[in-house]
C-alpha cells in the first residue's frame, strides 16, 4: 500500500470521517541525472547560502516569505499545520454538483481517501453509498502545502477520491485563442460524427493506449548496455495540406477501419449534396448592324 501523505477528517454536515489520503496515481516514466560527460561524474545541485557563500545542510533550510529585498518573514511547518483555517485539519464538504457540471480543466491531481479507523468505516460508507445513489459529486476545501484549496470529491469501486482543483480565477479566458470565422457544411459535420463513431471505444485500454515513449527509450537504454545498434527511428509522416475535407473524412473513416479490423462500408459517410447546375442562357444573335466608327476628337494638342 503507497504511504499516507495526509491525515484529517471529512466534515459532512455534522458527520465526521477519519481518513487518511494515498496518492492515487504513480509515475512510470524513466528519469535521468546529469552526469559530466568526459568522466561521466555525477552533477549535483548545491544549496549554498548567498550572504555567507558556502553549502548548506537541510537541518539549515527553512521556508520564508520575501515581504522587501531586505526583509524575509520565517515560516516553521509547525505554524503551517496549525493555520487558522477550519480547513487544516478537516475536508469541509460545502456543496453537491453533478458531475458532468464540472469542467475537466479545473480538476487535477486525485487522492484516495480510506477510512482511518474500525469507527470511521460506517461514516464512510455512508457517504460513498449516498454519493452513489445521488450520481453526484461533492465540491470541498481543505488546505494543502501552505494555502487553501478547492476538491471535489466522488467514488471509484467504493472508495471515495479526492481532486484536487482550480480556483476559477486560475482558468485563463480562451477568447482570445478562437480561430478566425469560418463555415462549416452540414455534410461535413456529419462526416466528422462518422469518424467519431467508427473510432469509439468502451474502454481505455489496448495498444492505442500504451505509453510508447517510454518503452522506446527502454530499447534505447538495454541496446547501449549491450553495445548493440540502436533501433532506428521509424520516418515522421508528414501531415498533408487538407484541400479537400470531406475526402480527409472520408479516407479516415477507412483508415479506422483498417487498424480497428473491420470490414468495410460499416459506417457510410454523408456524400455531399449536387448544386443545381445553372441553365445556360441562350446565346443572344449578333446583329448584323454595322457600328459605325466614332469620330476622333477635334481637339488640338497644346503648343510646347
Amino acid at each position: 500500500m503507497p504511504r499516507t501523505i495526509w491525515s484529517g477528517a471529512i466534515s459532512f454536515g455534522l458527520v465526521t470521517v477519519p481518513i487518511n489520503m494515498v496518492s492515487a496515481t504513480e509515475d512510470h516514466s524513466i528519469r535521468f541525472h546529469q552526469y559530466h560527460l568526459q568522466d561521466m561524474g555525477r552533477v549535483r545541485v548545491r544549496k549554498v547560502c548567498e550572504l555567507e557563500d558556502r553549502e548548506v545542510s537541510q537541518d539549515e533550510i527553512g521556508k520564508g516569505y520575501e515581504l522587501t529585498k531586505t526583509q524575509v518573514i520565517p515560516i516553521t511547518d509547525a505554524e503551517l499545520s496549525n493555520l487558522p483555517l477550519p480547513t487544516a485539519k478537516a475536508i469541509e464538504i460545502d456543496a453537491f454538483v453533478p458531475l458532468e457540471s464540472v469542467d475537466p480543466i479545473r480538476i487535477g491531481e486525485g487522492y484516495y481517501l480510506q477510512p482511518s479507523s474500525q469507527v470511521a468505516a460506517k461514516p464512510y460508507k455512508l457517504l460513498v453509498q449516498a454519493l452513489g445513489r445521488s450520481s453526484k459529486a461533492a465540491v470541498a476545501k481543505y488546505a494543502w502545502s501552505g494555502r487553501e484549496r478547492l476538491g471535489l470529491l466522488r467514488v471509484k469501486d467504493d472508495v471515495l477520491v479526492l481532486h484536487a482543483m482550480r480556483w476559477p480565477d486560475e482558468i485563463r479566458d480562451p477568447a482570445e485563442l478562437l480561430p478566425p470565422p469560418v463555415q462549416v457544411s452540414d455534410e461535413e459535420i456529419e462526416g466528422a460524427l462518422a469518424l467519431m463513431d467508427t473510432m469509439t471505444t468502451d474502454s481505455l485500454k489496448g495498444e492505442e493506449f500504451q505509453d510508447h515513449y517510454t518503452e522506446a527509450m527502454a530499447q534505447i537504454i538495454e541496446a547501449k548496455r549491450e553495445a548493440k545498434p540502436l533501433p532506428e527511428a521509424p520516418e515522421p509522416e508528414q501531415p498533408a495540406q487538407v484541400l479537400d475535407l470531406m475526402a480527409a473524412l472520408n479516407a479516415s473513416v477507412e483508415q479506422a477501419k483498417a487498424a480497428r479490423g473491420e470490414p468495410a462500408e460499416v459506417h457510410e459517410m454523408p456524400k455531399p449534396k449536387k448544386k443545381a447546375a445553372a441553365k445556360k442562357q441562350p446565346a443572344k444573335k449578333a446583329t448584323a448592324k454595322k457600328t459605325t466608327a466614332r469620330k476622333t476628337s477635334g481637339r488640338r494638342p497644346h503648343s510646347a
